[in-house]
């Protein structure tokens, strides 16, 4: 998707927090990595590294990210980019790949919004088809989501420039049990894309938070807003008294 995913989030966050969505290179308003870089995680996050010196930040940052983008800052912790990481349903947790179905939800629907997008924002614009539709690959409760924020995926799914490259490039098994700063991992109870068998613990460092959210999906933004905020409020603050510095 693209940072709109974050849209209903980012006001719960803004009265405490600059808050700054990135979106992956290839996904919205961001061009593909140059020169036919394979959009790997690392590669990724090269350039969520750039974007964030280029904008001036100091580093390292609290990141929270979703799905790829959540292994993205379990990846930039890895590097002393990140100071606290809050991923939710974090992709590629798994000993050698991810559920049998995933390629199937997410290269269909990829499918369905690039040659029949007309059809598919007619259907997203009722309550129920809308749950029906989007709640296997984003969430449970989707009838919650605004019509607009709906057909804005939708968008987003057909105007991707590297899906294909990056669900190709971003399957193999993510391990990060060396990270130092604090680790939050939230899944949904109803998480139906990232399974038992796609949390492996181990693959994160023994520090690390992990929290079950009941009824949330892969993607609760547009579910849970307050919720979601409340988490990513909780994971980057921590005691100053156990890390050594103060976190804000």
């Amino acid at each position: 998707m693209s940072n709109a995913a974050w849209s209903a989030v980012t006001p719960y966050l803004e009265s405490t927090r600059r808050v700054i969505a990135f979106d992956i290179a290839g996904f919205g308003s961001t061009p593909a990595l140059p020169g036919g870089t394979p959009p790997t995680i690392p590669n990724l996050v090269d350039g969520l590294d750039r974007s964030i010196r280029e904008l001036g930040l100091e580093i390292p940052v609290d990141l929270a990210g979703n799905s790829l983008g959540g292994t993205m800052a379990l990846e930039a912790a890895t590097r002393g980019i990140a100071r606290t990481v809050v991923a939710i349903s974090p992709a590629c947790l798994w000993r050698k790949h991810g559920a049998a179905h995933v390629p199937i939800v997410f290269l269909g629907l990829r499918v369905m919004t690039a040659h029949l997008p007309g059809l598919l924002k007619t259907v997203v614009q009722n309550s129920c088809l809308r749950e029906l539709a989007l709640a296997v690959p984003i969430s449970v409760g989707s009838r919650r989501t605004h019509p607009e924020d709906a057909c804005r995926t939708v968008d987003d799914l057909a105007r991707a420039t590297s899906f294909e490259a990056t669900f190709d490039s971003t399957r193999s098994p993510f391990s990060a049990d060396a990270i130092a700063v604090p680790v939050t991992v939230a899944f949904g109870d109803r998480d139906w894309i990232l399974t038992k068998g796609s949390r492996l613990k181990s693959a994160l460092p023994s520090h690390a938070r992990w929290v079950e959210k009941r009824g949330w999906g892969h993607s609760p933004m547009w579910v849970d807003p307050a919720g979601v905020a409340e988490l990513i409020l909780e994971g980057t603050r921590c005691e100053a008294s156990q890390w050594g510095q103060t976190w804000v």
